[in-house]
């Protein structure tokens, strides 16, 4: 729901009401607005497409049309936004639902992503957003522990051993074997997931707040002089480093590490964690499996789905878990079974 894409010709027009979803076409003959204009929006990974609808003379807002209808009572989205709404965290509020026709209208926060806003954002401005990224973790955090409730989808979710453990065969499947074409010897098969098991089951003991799930600057919206957070619907309970090392080991932008260390520290003491050598090391682990995933995600659009959109980000990724394995003795075994397999990595 980010940059714009081809323009869509106005609906009012006749013929130029077959060029688009009858989903669109059936909410807006229910909710007419005066002359409106619709544009396509460039989405995300997933099978949602997204149109601002422009009216002539009204603010424009966005419908966001799943591939079938839904029950609007067990929408993951609806569920979270209401949650995250209670904290509050800001996000585009939710204008109407039509579930029949599978669609969520909700305000138009524009086209500048955080990812957007930072390459000729002058570095104090870049602190301030990142700064104002991690009071809303925050917030996430410690009002998602105030208001647990049953009812919201992410207290009966958890980055457990069975999900992390999926998510590292996700990366092998997708990215080694998928995109890659790599099939590692059955030793090095063996010694890969040993050594995955024993991160996966320490940042499975670890203690679980709320968490975004996918929270970098693609899903961190610019509007006025505030940011607001997207594509929040698979929130889940886990480690309180997870959303901070999708935030500042992000696939889609360089940050200096200077940033990195301030962000990280001014997070450490508003959580309270005291000691920062062990919350960069906790950090550093959730980030190594958060990169994996992320290459097993670009492997699996790019080789599963032909979707060549996030190749460009793998390099990148790459860097993350290449110094991050060099960094850390414990990952010795990781990083040589790894070196072998990926030539950027050795």
């Amino acid at each position: 729901m980010s940059m714009p894409d081809t323009p869509v010709p106005s609906v009012s027009d006749g013929p130029a009401r077959t060029a688009l979803p009858e989903a669109v076409v059936r909410y807006l003959a229910r909710h007419p607005v005066a002359l409106p204009r619709v544009t396509a929006l460039t989405g995300d990974a997933s099978t949602r497409r997204y149109f601002r609808i422009t009216p002539g003379d009204a603010d424009s807002f966005v419908l966001a049309v799943y591939s079938e209808p839904f029950d609007a009572a067990t929408l993951p989205f609806l569920n979270v936004a209401e949650l995250f709404a209670a904290m509050p965290v800001p996000i585009p509020r939710v204008r109407g639902v039509a579930a029949d026709l599978g669609v969520v209208a909700l305000d138009d926060l524009g086209d500048v992503t955080l990812q957007a806003a930072i390459v000729n954002a002058p570095g104090p401005q870049t602190m301030a957003w990142y700064r104002e990224a991690v009071e809303i973790i925050v917030t996430i955090q410690q009002r998602g522990a105030a208001l647990a409730d049953a009812r919201f989808l992410p207290y009966g979710l958890a980055f457990d051993v069975e999900k992390l453990t999926w998510e590292m065969e996700f990366f092998i499947t997708h990215f080694l074997e998928g995109h890659r074409g790599v099939r590692l010897p059955p030793d090095d098969a063996e010694t890969l997931r040993r050594e995955l098991a024993v991160v996966i089951a320490e940042l499975a003991a670890e203690p679980r707040v709320v968490c975004h799930r996918d929270y970098h600057s693609r899903n961190l919206m610019v509007a006025g002089d505030a940011l607001y957070v997207i594509d929040f619907q698979d929130a889940r309970m886990g480690p309180d480093t997870y959303d901070l090392a999708s935030l500042l080991r992000d696939s889609y932008v360089d940050l200096p590490e200077a940033l990195v260390d301030r962000v990280m520290t001014t997070f450490a003491a508003a959580i309270g964690a005291r000691d920062l050598d062990a919350f960069r090391d906790r950090f550093e682990l959730m980030a190594l499996q958060r990169n994996l995933k992320a290459l097993g995600t670009f492997g699996y659009q790019a080789s599963a789905r032909g979707n060549q959109t996030y190749l460009p980000y793998v390099s990148r990724t790459l860097g993350y878990v290449r110094d991050n394995l060099r960094r850390h003795p414990r990952f010795d075994r990781i990083a040589a079974v790894l070196g072998r397999a990926v030539p950027e990595l050795g």
